[in-house]
């Protein structure tokens, strides 16, 4: 199952973007209002909660500076990554899209299109709050 953000204009270079990215404390920033936990395990990985949904352990997977971050589940009960792509726009802009890769039975899929749709467009509509 693939799903995409919209792509969201960040007043930040793509450098600084990547940098803010990387540090996984940022994503708290990011996070719905309906969180229910998160806390960062390491320096590379940490935990979420929303209400009304199994908690989720990421974990920083690659980093291609400064265009590229993916996350992804740092256990191989369900398997998906999350991908920060980032472009240039100006020197003090730039673009942000998200892309969630997962694999998923045909039931899982149905039950989790809509909530993980609506998180990733949350997480790529906050970004301006890093």
């Amino acid at each position: 199952m693939n799903l995409e953000s919209p792509k969201v204009t960040v007043g930040k270079s793509a450098t600084e973007l990547f940098n803010l990215l990387t540090d996984v404390k940022n994503f708290e920033k990011l996070m719905p209002e309906n969180i229910a936990k998160f806390e960062v395990v390491e320096d590379d990985s940490f935990i979420f909660g929303l209400k009304g949904m199994p908690e989720v352990h990421l974990k920083m997977k690659e980093k291609i500076a400064p265009s590229k971050v993916v996350l992804g589940a740092a256990s191989g009960k369900l398997p998906f990554t999350l991908i920060a792509s980032i472009d240039a726009v100006s020197d003090t802009s730039s673009a942000v899209k998200l892309d969630f890769e997962g694999e998923f039975n045909a039931m899982m899929a149905m039950i989790v299109k809509g909530p993980i749709s609506k998180f990733i467009e949350t997480l790529a509509n906050n970004m301006g709050k890093l």
